[in-house]
């Protein structure tokens, strides 16, 4: 996730920022499910943010400076979510010490470098893109959201400026990223929870690209390339929350 809109544009993008805060907020909902209280319902709201996050790769792909005179490489932008990657891993273990997957960046870093082949159609980045097609295929139970999530970016660009039907696309790859076995175990006996789950994903990608061509008037505080630090920062206070709650 580019968590800063390009610079070239004459003004912010009201409705991405929203979306990315949003994305923020449900993230940290999920994440309280763990503190230590009974709030298993969070699980639901949760599934917003993943897709949300691969949303807004998708829009930063998309976008193009009026400087540029043909496909480039996003190295800084790959730098900082791979800096992140490293640096978010030791938060994470120490909020969720019984975790069977790396932290979320690694997925997205990598569904960063598929999409990116796909978008910009040189030999480098296909070839980053066919070995991050690669590794996700060969670790995917190390990685959180699996094969699924690491596809999940592309699909949203295949279908950003499209009709909002298509949508149906990263709705189903959404599910799959999230087919957790304790979800798909509480489908069969009719949990609340899981359904309710179940139909947050089905409907996120549709929401999102709803909300992001909506022209909001609306000033919201920008994303920048700090906020990258909210994701291992929230770790942090969480599990300081835990501790305080326990």
């Amino acid at each position: 996730m580019d968590l800063s809109n390009p610079p070239f544009l004459p003004r912010r993008d009201h409705a991405l920022d929203l979306l990315k805060w949003l994305a923020m907020l449900s993230m940290v909902l999920d994440h309280l499910r763990y503190v230590g209280w009974s709030a298993d319902w969070l699980y639901i709201p949760g599934r917003l943010a993943f897709a949300w996050f691969c949303l807004a790769i998708a829009v930063n792909l998309a976008r193009r400076s009026a400087a540029e005179t043909g496909p480039r490489i996003r190295w800084r932008y790959l730098a900082w979510m791979a800096g992140f990657a490293v640096l978010s891993e030791l938060p994470y273990r120490l909020f969720m010490p019984q975790a069977q997957t790396l932290n979320v960046l690694p997925t997205l870093l990598l569904g960063l470098l598929v999409a990116q082949g796909w978008r910009q159609r040189m030999p480098q980045t296909r070839t980053m893109a066919l070995l991050a097609l690669l590794l996700a295929a060969l670790f995917q139970q190390h990685l959180m959201f699996g094969f699924a999530g690491v596809m999940l970016p592309l699909v949203m660009l295949m279908v950003l400026q499209r009709p909002l039907w298509l949508a149906v696309f990263p709705a189903v790859v959404c599910v799959a990223g999230n087919a957790w076995p304790e979800m798909l175990a509480g489908l069969r006996w009719g949990d609340a929870v899981s359904i309710g789950a179940l139909l947050v994903c089905l409907l996120a990608p549709l929401a999102g690209l709803l909300l992001l061509r909506r022209k909001l008037s609306l000033a919201i505080w920008p994303m920048r390339r700090w906020a990258y630090a909210i994701y291992p920062a929230h770790f942090v206070a969480l599990w300081g929350l835990m501790q305080w709650v326990v």
